[in-house]
């Protein structure tokens, strides 16, 4: 039988290290990968193409909801199960719409990761039973009405916000992102145009509550 290749990305060792311990015990499980962000998680997948990709919700510098995004285009065949802290509603509606298999709370256990693996291998997408009961119904209504406050945003403008929160400067997000200082003012002027917020401290507000960023960055 072949193996189930998996990549598992957060920021958290410890986390990892629970998770490997759990998967370690199926036989027809391979760990090929660990990675502490979300552009670790982009580069590595796109060289060892995993089956599966555990993936934390938010991750310094690249959150794993971009992350998910871009590895769509450059990993397709990935399946990616979200990994968060919050079975909140408008989290697992992120995960979705970003094209995450499968979306998973940490206390799981190894039952409830294995067949949140078997779920997503077969093309199926996998909840956690806390959020199942009223994911589709909210995620339809959703689909039909607010379509929530990052859909206005580029992918670039996402992930300059995401830096803007976690406390970078104009000159530190264009080195990061290989962009000119002007190219960032711009983006970041248009971004705060779009969400029509006029200082940084709106902006961290945002993000916390879209979960770009977690409350201890």
């Amino acid at each position: 039988m072949t193996a189930i290749r998996v990549l598992l990305a957060d920021d958290h060792a410890l986390v990892r290290q629970g998770i490997r311990s759990l998967l370690e015990k199926l036989d027809d499980i391979e760990i090929v990968g660990e990675v502490g962000d979300g552009r670790e998680a982009l580069e590595l997948s796109k060289t060892i193409q995993p089956d599966i990709a555990f993936m934390d919700i938010t991750m310094p510098g690249l959150n794993g909801l971009e992350t998910v995004t871009r590895m769509k285009k450059t990993s397709p065949s990935t399946r990616v199960i979200m990994l968060s802290m919050h079975a909140g509603e408008e989290y697992f509606q992120q995960a979705l719409d970003s094209g995450a298999a499968g979306y998973l709370l940490k206390d799981a256990d190894r039952m409830e990761l294995e067949l949140a693996i078997r779920t997503v291998m077969r093309g199926e997408i996998y909840l956690t039973p806390t959020v199942a009961k009223y994911a589709v119904d909210a995620y339809r209504q959703r689909k039909e009405g607010d379509q929530g406050p990052l859909t206005c945003l580029s992918s670039r403008h996402k992930e300059i916000l995401q830096l803007i929160a976690e406390g970078y400067a104009n000159k530190e997000i264009a080195q990061r992102l290989d962009l000119s200082p002007r190219t960032v003012e711009t983006h970041r002027a248009e971004l705060m145009e779009r969400l029509n917020i006029r200082d940084v401290p709106g902006l961290v507000k945002l993000a916390l509550r879209t979960g770009l960023i977690k409350p201890s960055q």
